[in-house]
């Protein structure tokens, strides 16, 4: 028995969401909470209601005073680092019981017709996007609270034209390096590919190394907070270059935790994703440039029907 128990305070109920049709639905394992296990949660699109109902579970011989309960379904935007500005975009609210007490077990269903949902879900070390649903059951004594989250995606084609990339890394009279990839665009599961052409080699070069870095920006300028990730490191080359010679690169990018390119969500954060091309001398100095290449998600890396979900243009 638990101390709260044995002293009375321990809750009169048990509550509990079950959204419909979950087991129906598309899934995906996703960590909410990077601190817990990755959690199951089923796929919804914009616009698609929002349907379920709530189980409260009255102890034996116990009734529930209550003054009030209600569900909610909430887009929230938290900031991690800046509590401040972090958000609820949306919170739709029916009530299920007016004030009164509850003496035996109760279910009670809802619907939310035509929720928008117009932003994607994202989970990331200074910021979180979610979609849940939220019963409140009022209480003097302290309000019973639970969530059941709803993982949204979007399938959406960036508006710029993609173009290949093409730059060079130079240090006057010691190095020159141009490097090109096929385009700027990519959609999750897409390969990268490109060429590195050594056209001046007068330095030592030891290994080089491609990288995904992904960038989070949250907060409002001036004060925002950058937090850079390094996703994946991709070894291109091992030992010194000579002059004229052209390494190829495939980077397949189905085997990383990407999410698609997040511009300027709700005005609060930004996700971003750089190409990183590094080289390491003997002295261990580094040389580096950085581009930037924009993601996308199709309905196809997430095995979906083409009919599924809604695609046209980015926000």
């Amino acid at each position: 028995m638990s101390v709260a128990s044995l002293f009375g305070f321990s809750a009169p109920a048990d509550v509990k969401v079950q959204l419909t049709n979950t087991d129906k639905r598309k899934s995906f394992d996703v960590a909410v909470n990077k601190a817990q296990p990755r959690e199951k949660l089923p796929l919804y699109f914009d616009r698609e209601p929002v349907e379920g109902k709530v189980m409260i579970k009255v102890g034996h011989g116990k009734r529930l005073e209550h003054n009030g309960i209600r569900v909610e379904c909430v887009g929230s935007i938290v900031i991690f680092n800046d509590s401040s500005q972090s958000k609820e975009f949306l919170c739709l609210s029916q009530e299920l019981a007016a004030p009164g007490e509850l003496r035996q077990n109760t279910t009670m269903e809802f619907e939310f017709r035509n929720v928008e949902k117009q932003y994607e879900c994202y989970y990331g070390v200074n910021v979180q996007l979610r979609y849940f649903v939220r019963v409140v059951v009022g209480r003097r004594m302290g309000s019973l609270v639970k969530e059941a989250d709803m993982l949204v995606r979007t399938y959406k084609r960036p508006k710029e034209v993609a173009h290949s990339i093409k730059m060079e890394v130079g240090i006057e009279d010691c190095l020159h390096i141009e490097f090109e990839y096929n385009r700027s665009t990519y959609h999750l599961k897409d390969v990268i590919v490109g060429k590195i052409f050594f056209l001046l080699v007068r330095i030592k070069i030891k290994h080089m190394e491609l990288c995904i870095v992904r960038r989070e920006t949250t907060g409002f300028a001036p004060n925002t907070y950058n937090e850079s990730e390094t996703v994946s490191k991709f070894e291109i080359m091992d030992g010194a270059p000579v002059r004229g010679e052209v390494i190829p690169i495939r980077l397949f990018l189905g085997g990383y935790d990407l999410t698609p390119t997040f511009r300027d969500v709700n005005k609060r954060f930004s996700v971003r994703y750089y190409l990183n091309l590094v080289l390491y001398d003997e002295e261990n100095r580094r040389y580096y440039k950085q581009q930037e290449i924009t993601l996308y998600r199709r309905r196809e890396d997430d095995g979906l029907s083409p009919e599924m979900g809604v695609e046209g243009d980015s926000d």
